[in-house]
């Protein structure tokens, strides 16, 4: 598509002296430090910016204020990647991915804990429309982003010397490909030479990745650090991992935290199978059961059943900021998380996620808070956790928080 011609709503955009600026250019209607820029937010582009082009960005009064990957067929036509008045070439890419796995690598040490962690996390690392999961020498690469889908066989390399692995499998979402205009063959001849499974270790506890079944393959990196702690209460308790997808809290209260009995229950018959696999691979006890969290937790109800750890860890219910459309999800967390806490014995632990970025974490422990007293139980929090320190998150971003995690004592 040909760049855009100005339009009449551009007219309160400062012209400054175009002349004299760094082309390819685009420059902003409103002041932002937003990395996405949507249409409304988006002035005037020089002709000559391509798909996939780095431009530089001016600020409404002609200022320098950074730079971009430009798309002009993409919902959002330019994701800003540095902020500033420096200039900045192609070789702030390179700069940005070391950073990214020093972050990880040397700051953090995660390959002393973990064989599977986030490399690069999108916006929070510089590098919109780019998400990186290392496991063991395969890295996982989700693309969002033409500018990134040009770049990245040149980065490849780099990536792997940097982290240590060897293969590399890219995944392009088939709708947001064609309307960024990524061809996934660019990736065919990748794709192919990588495993299509891989064994990895976090935390002592052993995983089977597949890369060809599941969400994102099945193993989600960001909840690293809640499932070891989920440990912390699983000596000698009964235990129940409630929408346990691949089995990861399940697993480690058996394997590390030594509980007496653990119920895995999920709908997703390929998850399920997975878990099973996992389980084998730690020569773990657990029983699996294939049905739906609320169904499953309605009948344990009318049983009189009841655990002394319950996690519940749901898919995302909330896909709209609009107040109407997401009511039902919203209802969702509320009733699964007030048939979940009817299953915990008093004094038991409750720990609940939400991986659903549009709801607060202030709305989503107001619902926990609201399911509880609806039966006249009282929950006792002692902490608010998401994801490990490989999610980290711009201060110009923080929309991009999305995983929250409460931990409570039921009264």
């Amino acid at each position: 598509m040909p760049p855009a011609k100005p339009r009449p709503e551009d007219s309160h955009v400062a012209p400054g002296n175009r002349a004299q600026w760094q082309r390819p250019w685009a420059q902003l209607k409103y002041f932002t430090f937003q990395p996405a820029i949507f249409p409304r937010l988006l002035g005037p582009v020089s002709p000559d910016a391509a798909p996939g082009d780095l431009v530089t960005v001016y600020d409404k009064n002609g200022n320098r204020a950074g730079a971009g990957l430009y798309n002009p067929r993409a919902k959002i036509p330019l994701r800003v990647v540095t902020h500033g008045a420096a200039p900045v070439d192609e070789s702030y890419f390179e700069g940005a991915i070391r950073r990214a796995v020093a972050l990880r690598r040397s700051l953090f040490r995660l390959d002393d804990v973990s064989e599977a962690y986030r490399l690069i996390n999108s916006d929070g690392d510089g590098l919109s429309g780019l998400t990186i999961d290392r496991y063991g020498d395969t890295l996982l690469c989700e693309v969002y982003s033409l500018g990134i889908a040009q770049r990245l066989p040149r980065w490849l390399p780099l990536l792997h010397e940097l982290a240590g692995t060897r293969f590399v499998r890219v995944q392009v979402d088939h709708d947001l490909g064609s309307l960024e205009g990524i061809k996934p063959s660019i990736f065919k001849e990748s794709n192919a030479a990588a495993p299509r499974l891989v064994k990895i270790r976090e935390h002592g506890v052993r995983y089977e990745v597949d890369f060809t079944e599941g969400h994102k393959t099945g193993f989600f990196c960001d909840q690293r650090d809640n499932r070891r702690r989920v440990a912390q209460f699983a000596a000698g308790a009964r235990v129940l991992d409630l929408c346990s997808y691949t089995g990861g809290f399940g697993l480690n209260a058996k394997v590390s935290g030594g509980a007496a009995d653990v119920t895995c229950v999920d709908l997703d018959e390929v998850a399920l199978a997975q878990a099973k696999r996992n389980a084998n691979l730690n020569q773990a006890r657990i029983k699996f059961v294939h049905a739906d969290a609320f169904a499953y937790a309605r009948q344990m109800q009318t049983n009189g059943e009841s655990w002394d750890l319950v996690i519940l860890d749901p898919p995302k219910f909330i896909f709209t900021r609009d107040e109407h459309g997401n009511w039902e999800g919203r209802q969702k967390y509320e009733d699964l998380n007030l048939l979940g806490i009817s299953l915990v014995k008093p004094g038991g632990i409750f720990v609940t996620c939400s991986c659903s970025g549009l709801l607060s974490l202030e709305d989503f422990e107001a619902h926990v808070i609201k399911a509880a007293h609806r039966q006249n139980r009282r929950l006792q929090f002692f902490d608010r956790t998401g994801p490990g320190p490989d999610h980290p998150v711009y201060s110009n971003c923080l929309e991009s928080r999305y995983l929250k995690v409460l931990w409570s004592r039921v009264i």
